[in-house]
């Protein structure tokens, strides 16, 4: 009851005017403070665009363009994109939303975390905060080994927020200080100089003002402090100094005021851009040791920069299915070779089989040629009963694939586990993720199967009407489509797979109709768009005409004509729509009484990525992301940014019914940069997806066509009346340990938690990893408890988890009348307790050969460099050592110690042409060391002789070094 309680009022407490208590998260509406997602972006971006640098000057190629603060997240991805031909498209959209997906960890901080004072460093909790960074980093390491890049970045965003917050509560700035302070990011180095817990650190702030409220006695000294904070108690160690602000009640306790730097109204405001600034330097050096540790390809993966989509297949491999595994292996296999070595390239592979009573395992990589070889090794076999763990195995999928991934599930059989589907659902919905299903005739291959192997009785039926709507339900909820074909003409329908794989593609229109009924639709061409594919799916009764801006007119009746081609496979219409010189509006009309479902989709650079926000009230509050379904009846506020030009205005921003014509207008606040906070108002029941439109004065100078865009999103947004939160103590388990998660399910009315509601709530508790877990059946809300009712949700990590697995908890409450749902989705780790903070150590033996001073006769002489590199006895052991600086080439071999410890012997060769080199050594756990060498020169005389010389080094400490 206390933990319930205590829950309650820190939910009270986060809504209140601006409690945030560190850099605003998201948004600085005073004009000039910086916020965590401006430090973030800045970061990432200027520390991405550095990794490109590198690699262009180590390929010989030109980089222009200035690092600093003014970057784009369009021209770091131009810049780092080796585009040749001007007529290659650039999307942007992942870059985004990944960079996104960080800022929006590190604003969920103050909602997680909000009282916790070592996420924030307050109260001088510095080695707590730096352990939070340190498990952080190792976290982080872990995933990017597991390619589980969307959850590394998750990661790296919260412990993003807790170093930069080191810079606005502590004194660091105060101090003198104008470097970060490494010993935050280096765990071996000592925290020093700490204030001690009775050395006093303030003095009273005098008429409000707090500027000179250290003492000068902890100044001298330069000794480390924070400030003090609490929203419940005035208390305090006495003489110490508080973090200040209308809701630290300990800055109203002797010494008065604060010392945070969170804005520039702060009590320390008129050094909250030198703290920024630290701040954004602090997050380069973290991201640079995790660069050091990962490599620059998996970094900039990690930072999500990438056009190309990945290749994400669900297949059914049931005796049944062996023709419809060799079509996956053939259109997978042709996505490959075509764009390997290209842009195109998809960025990772993910391969999910299911049957019954298994599914998996999760494969996911990005070496096609290990795809290549896991989709091979599939075949058909076994039977059984029809109904196979689909959604299981599509469950894995969706939380493997990053946002907004195209996946494809191929089966001809009913799903046995169809009770995931509001799981599947709902992990949808949060990932943005479109799927589409594959569904061969069931009758008819079952029956051939069954006859082959000479079984009797009737053959298995085919998927009822009902079966099969589940996976219409699933594809049109995601944007996807359910396509319904025979075996023998699968080949023709997977070209949609082919079109998705593409880059920069982009939905312009999407239209739902159920129950079925003749309509017209319009939708905007714009002159940024190629290749602009039509789908219509539908009985086949449905007819349908095209109408361009132009006037021009096609009907279904016309597999070919003046707007282009169109082919049938099963209830797929692909019309493939010529849009030369005939930019502006187009029409389609659809006659049909049969449900049916219309895409419109194309190439373009222009896009735009959406993530619903939920406000902390206030004038000074902010926003942090929002897990779940909007509430009916409420307000909805979305951050939508547009991807791929800096000139883009956007004009509207509608929330569109799915499958009706209700329209929701947002209103647009601008914050620059391409981002829009839009809120609607009063949002109603129902489906809806977001349409966005606006005018982008680049597409019209260089296309001399229309500005006008028109982009629409796949996902349907569905509200509900019923409240689901959650807040995890802790979003790490170690392997072996149970994890509690306290959660609240509350009955709202028009947007709000209605006081009076009563009622009995179905919940359910899934992970997409099948590991044990608890959660009571149903909880109910009686009167008197204000319209909430908690409960308790436990996940077992097995002893066996291996440290930097994901797992994706979603909680659901559905009300009496199963006509309700809604969820909350929690990303947990499992992560091992690391023990081994040491970076390897190097030891220079020697230095062989030297170098003519004359760079015109380098290409003639050679030198080698040796070292030993060494993790310890108690250490994890070196992993890998690579070559971050010199052109040479590099060999390892092990040997062991004299103390027991393994040795990595690294001899490194190159010609005089390159005379330095900088060895990365990475250990087991993620600590990264460094070891330089340089060739020394030799003075020329007229008749040049070779000469060589051996030299070994002792062991120094300029010699030793770790990073």
């Amino acid at each position: 009851m206390a933990q319930t309680s205590t829950l309650l009022l820190l939910l009270l407490v986060l809504y209140l005017p601006g409690f945030a208590h560190s850099f605003q998260p998201l948004f600085s509406f005073d004009g000039n403070s910086t916020t965590h997602r401006d430090i973030t972006q800045w970061a990432v971006l200027r520390k991405t665009a550095e990794v490109c640098r590198d690699i262009a000057v180590a390929e010989g190629r030109d980089f222009d363009l200035k690092i600093d603060n003014s970057l784009s997240i369009n021209k770091v991805q131009q810049v780092c994109s080796s585009i040749g031909a001007s007529t290659s498209l650039l999307s942007t959209a992942k870059f985004h939303s990944s960079i996104a997906n960080m800022y929006l960890s590190n604003a969920q901080v103050d909602v997680m975390y909000a009282l916790s004072a070592t996420h924030h460093f307050d109260d001088e909790s510095f080695q707590g905060g730096r352990d939070i960074i340190r498990a952080g980093m190792f976290a982080v390491k872990d995933r990017v080994k597991l390619e589980s890049f969307s959850s590394g970045r998750w990661i790296l965003g919260q412990i993003c927020h807790t170093l930069q917050d080191f810079y606005s509560h502590s004194n660091w700035v105060e101090l003198g200080n104008v470097a970060s302070y490494s010993a935050l990011v280096r765990p071996d180095e000592p925290l020093e100089n700490l204030a001690g817990q009775r050395t006093p650190t303030c003095r009273n702030c005098t008429g409000g003002n707090c500027d000179n409220n250290l003492l000068p006695e902890l100044l001298q000294q330069r000794l480390l402090t924070s400030g003090y904070f609490n929203i419940f108690s005035p208390e305090k160690p006495a003489g110490k100094c508080s973090h200040g602000g209308s809701f630290d009640r300990t800055s109203l306790q002797d010494p008065v005021g604060g010392i945070s730097k969170d804005d520039v109204g702060a009590s320390h405001g008129s050094l909250h851009h030198t703290a920024a600034n630290l701040a954004v330097n602090a997050t380069m050096d973290l991201l640079q040791d995790i660069r050091a540790a990962v490599g620059d390809t998996n970094f900039l993966r990690l930072m999500g920069l990438s056009q190309s989509s990945v290749l994400c297949f669900v297949i059914d491999t049931t005796g049944s299915m062996s023709d419809d595994i060799a079509e996956a292996k053939r259109v997978s296999f042709s996505i490959i070779d075509s764009k390997r070595g290209t842009q195109q390239e998809p960025s990772a592979y993910i391969l999910v089989p299911f049957n019954d009573p298994e599914f998996g395992p999760l494969i996911v990589t990005t070496d096609a040629d290990v795809f290549k070889d896991q989709i091979n090794k599939l075949s058909a076999q076994g039977g059984g009963d029809i109904p196979k763990l689909c959604l299981s195995g599509l469950q894995l999928a969706l939380t493997a694939a990053p946002p907004s991934s195209d996946i494809f599930v191929f089966t001809d059989a009913p799903a046995k586990d169809a009770r995931l589907k509001s799981a599947i659902t709902a992990l949808i919905e949060s990932t943005k993720s479109v799927v589409t299903f594959m569904l061969t005739d069931v009758l008819s291959s079952r029956r051939r199967w069954w006859r082959r192997r000479g079984l009797q009785g009737a053959a298995p039926r085919r998927l009822s009407q009902s079966e099969a709507q589940l996976y219409r339900d699933l594809a049109q909820a995601s944007g996807g489509q359910a396509i319904e074909v025979t075996k023998t003409a699968l080949s023709l329908a997977t070209a949609v797979i082919e079109d998705a794989s593409a880059n920069a593609v982009v939905t312009v229109f999407q239209m739902i109709r159920n129950p079925g009924k003749s309509d017209a639709f319009t939708f905007t061409v714009d002159g940024s768009l190629r290749n602009l594919t039509a789908y219509i799916t539908g009985a086949s009764s449905l007819t349908f005409n095209f109408t361009s801006s132009a006037g021009v007119s096609q009907s279904s009746s016309q597999s070919s004509g003046p707007l282009g081609t169109f082919t049938t496979v099963g209830n797929l219409r692909r019309f493939s729509l010529s849009t030369d010189n005939q930019t502006g509006s187009w029409e389609i009309s659809v006659n049909s009484n049969e449900p049916y479902s219309l895409k419109v989709s194309g190439q373009s650079s222009v896009n735009f990525i959406y993530n619903l926000v939920e406000p902390y009230e206030g004038v000074h509050g902010d926003f942090s992301l929002k897990e779940g379904r909007p509430l009916t009846g409420g307000n909805a506020s979305l951050l939508v940014s547009v991807t791929g030009s800096d000139t883009a205005k956007v004009t509207d921003v509608t929330l569109v019914e799915g499958s009706g014509s209700r329209e929701v207008n947002g209103s647009l606040q601008s914050l620059g940069g391409g981002n829009f906070l839009v809120t609607f108002y009063g949002v109603p029941d129902g489906d809806f997806v977001l349409r966005v439109k606006g005018e982008d004065s680049a597409t019209s100078r260089a296309t001399a066509a229309s500005s006008s865009f028109q982009r629409q999103a796949s996902t349907q947004i569905k509200t509900s009346s019923i409240s689901v939160t959650s807040r995890a103590s802790s979003t790490t388990v170690e392997p072996g340990s149970i994890a509690s998660i306290p959660f609240t399910v509350s009955a709202t009315t028009n947007g709000v938690v209605n006081s009076t509601a009563t009622g009995t709530f179905t919940v359910r508790a899934t992970n997409d990893r099948g590991y044990t877990s608890t959660s009571p059946a149903t909880v109910s809300i009686v009167a008197g408890n204000g319209g909430t009712a908690n409960g308790t949700v436990t996940l077992t990590a097995p002893a066996g988890a291996a440290s930097g697995t994901d797992v994706t908890l979603t909680i659901e409450a559905e009300n009496a009348a199963a006509t309700d749902v809604n969820y909350t989705i929690l990303r947990l780790s499992v992560v091992a307790k690391v023990t081994d903070f040491t970076r390897p150590v190097c030891q220079v033996i020697s230095i062989s050969a030297s170098c003519p001073s004359s760079s015109s006769r380098c290409g003639y002489s050679q030198w080698e460099f040796s070292a030993n590199l060494t993790d310890g006895v108690n250490g994890t052991g070196i992993e890998s050592v690579t070559v971050r600086q010199g052109n040479g080439t590099l060999n390892t071999s092990t040997v062991v110690g004299a103390g027991g410890e393994n040795v990595t012997v690294a001899t490194y060769r190159s010609s005089c042409c390159s005379q330095s080199v900088e060895l990365v050594a990475v250990d087991g756990v993620g600590n990264v060391g460094t070891c330089v060498g340089q060739a020394s020169k030799i003075t020329e005389s007229t008749t040049t002789t070779t000469t060589t010389t051996t030299t070994t080094v002792a062991v120094t400490p300029a010699s030793i070094r770790a990073c």
